[in-house]
């Protein structure tokens, strides 16, 4: 099929950033496609209350539905009990460039077996404020190509909080996404 970009994370809700991360990526790297893939139980966010998979599915799939080249894909979601990355790739059975920012690279090393998706998938990283690239393991650096793109200082929390403060999130996420998280009452006044 062809080099495959993995765009992960919990997407609660996607924003703006995400997008311009994926297209950066899918444009500097030559991707095919570019996947937006929401974790199904986010074993790192275990100290938060995260909102029903359906609903980041949903959004996700609203998200991806702004240009062809992305797409979005369950298989997290629809996979019990922890998600892991390694599953996900081998999974997937294409070339695989997973798409993160430096946190999340520099974070690589603690991943459920990290060596073994070292040697399978490689990474698109964009850098991030407070991360400097000599922070990341040499094993990682190695198998990571950087997404050049200005910073958006954005995150699903802060967009969170905005809502729950009786705020609208539009131009923070797509038309679409504002729109659905007014219908379902997504992160209303005390649901922060």
């Amino acid at each position: 099929m062809g080099v495959i970009g993995i765009l992960g994370g919990t997407f609660d809700p996607p924003h703006v950033g995400h997008l311009a991360l994926a297209h950066a990526a899918y444009e500097q790297l030559g991707l095919d496609e570019v996947l937006f893939m929401p974790a199904g139980d986010p074993w790192q966010k275990a100290d938060r209350d995260v909102t029903p998979a359906a609903h980041r599915m949903a959004m996700v799939s609203l998200a991806a539905s702004v240009a062809p080249y992305l797409g979005a894909d369950d298989r997290e979601i629809d996979r019990t009990g922890p998600t892991y990355t390694i599953e996900t790739v081998t999974s997937i059975g294409d070339e695989c460039v997973l798409i993160v920012g430096a946190d999340a690279a520099k974070g690589v090393p603690s991943w459920h077996r990290a060596d073994d998706l070292l040697d399978i998938a490689s990474f698109a990283v964009v850098d991030r404020p407070g991360v400097a690239r000599s922070e990341i393991d040499p094993a990682v650096l190695r198998r990571c190509t950087w997404v050049d793109m200005p910073p958006i200082d954005i995150s699903s929390t802060a967009i969170r909080a905005h809502v729950a403060a009786g705020h609208t999130p539009r131009f923070l996420v797509p038309d679409s996404i504002a729109s659905y998280i007014a219908m379902n009452g997504l992160y209303q006044p005390g649901t922060a």
